[in-house]
């Protein structure tokens, strides 16, 4: 029997597969931490422009009582709020019963998170937080899905997690297969079985179900964090207009990009204005990354699909629990058999 017909009877005995289980076992209780994490944040940022909408109830106002404060005796009203912290940076309206927007941070500490707080323009009074309490917890989510919580660095290292997280799907996906004849069992989980067969059926027929979930998660989870390589062979095929000004942009001093994002008021209601570039013409290319977004968060078919997203995307974190069982389960049995033969032996000797 060649190895090829190997392969599709009984593809247990291979080599190449049991090796390919070690580096699926390995990996995947390597990454366990990490694909909770993920998974978890993940499934809570699919629906964060919907929160964000609901959270944003518009300016401040406040009432007018007396002459404004002039921006030193802000300052100084922020002073004896914040002792510790230093103003960043004061943004007023030309409304003039809203409230104040000031940036604050932390003195002494060169990379201390800058936080916004209200400001009454009329007495000083600190109104709270600028950023509703539920836009934090999500900005806190998306932060820890997209970096790790670690800034740059954090970012680059989710990247290459997301690269382990492909080789987990595409082993898990050959490890499945098991030999002609046995296909239509392996579709099904058999609720009678005991236990242990119970957390393996879980393990692999939900596994074969997510691949196609887990694998396209991966690769946009690399193309979001290295998307060079990604433009560059897709521009090979269909030219990127996006790719093409991303160039640019990075090749711009960064006066003219300053002046790109500048914000105007144009009126005292009327809301910041932002200087925008001409509309551009996507191309197939160009069409084809954008569903790398579409794809990783569901933001293409409404609520439903977002709510399915949100589902699926707690699945891993199922699947690593039943790979921990089963894992364990090896090492218990392993155990159990060596705690056996010891025993026999030293009833043999007596």
């Amino acid at each position: 029997m060649s190895a090829w017909e190997r392969w599709l009877k009984r593809p247990q005995s291979v080599w190449l597969r049991k090796a390919l289980f070690q580096i699926h076992l390995w990996t995947g209780i390597g990454l366990g931490i990490y694909v909770i994490l993920i998974s978890v944040s993940g499934s809570a940022i699919v629906f964060r422009n919907e929160i964000y909408k609901a959270s944003s109830s518009g300016p401040k106002l406040v009432a007018m009582s007396g002459p404004r404060l002039s921006r030193d005796a802000l300052k100084e009203a922020v002073h004896k709020a914040w002792p510790n912290y230093s103003v960043s940076y004061i943004f007023e309206t030309k409304r003039k019963n809203e409230a104040v927007e000031i940036w604050i941070e932390k003195n002494g500490k060169k990379r201390s998170k800058t936080i916004g707080r209200l400001f009454d323009p009329f007495t000083g009074q600190d109104l709270g937080s600028s950023r509703p309490a539920a836009i934090g917890v999500i900005a806190w989510f998306t932060d820890l899905h997209t970096n790790l919580l670690g800034g740059p660095t954090g970012r680059k290292v989710n990247g290459y997690l997301s690269i382990f997280v492909v080789i987990m799907s595409v082993t898990g996906l050959i490890l499945w297969w098991p030999g002609t004849g046995r296909v239509k069992r392996s579709l099904k989980i058999d609720l009678r079985a005991n236990w242990k067969r119970l957390n393996w059926d879980l393990h692999s027929v939900v596994g074969l179900w997510m691949f196609a979930f887990v694998f396209v998660w991966g690769v946009t989870g690399i193309y979001v964090v290295f998307p060079t390589p990604f433009q560059v062979v897709v521009n090979h095929f269909s030219p990127l207009e996006l790719y093409k000004l991303q160039s640019s942009i990075d090749k711009a001093p960064a006066p003219a990009l300053s002046k790109s994002v500048a914000i105007i008021r144009v009126a005292d209601d009327a809301p910041p204005v932002r200087r925008r570039r001409p509309p551009i013409k996507r191309t197939p290319g160009d069409i084809f990354l954008r569903w790398f977004y579409y794809l990783h968060f569901g933001n293409f078919g409404g609520w439903p699909v977002k709510a399915l997203w949100v589902l699926l995307g707690l699945v891993p974190v199922f699947l690593f629990f039943t790979g921990a069982i089963m894992w364990w389960n090896r090492v218990l049995s392993r155990e159990a058999r060596t705690a056996r033969k010891r025993g026999a032996v030293a009833t043999t000797v007596a």
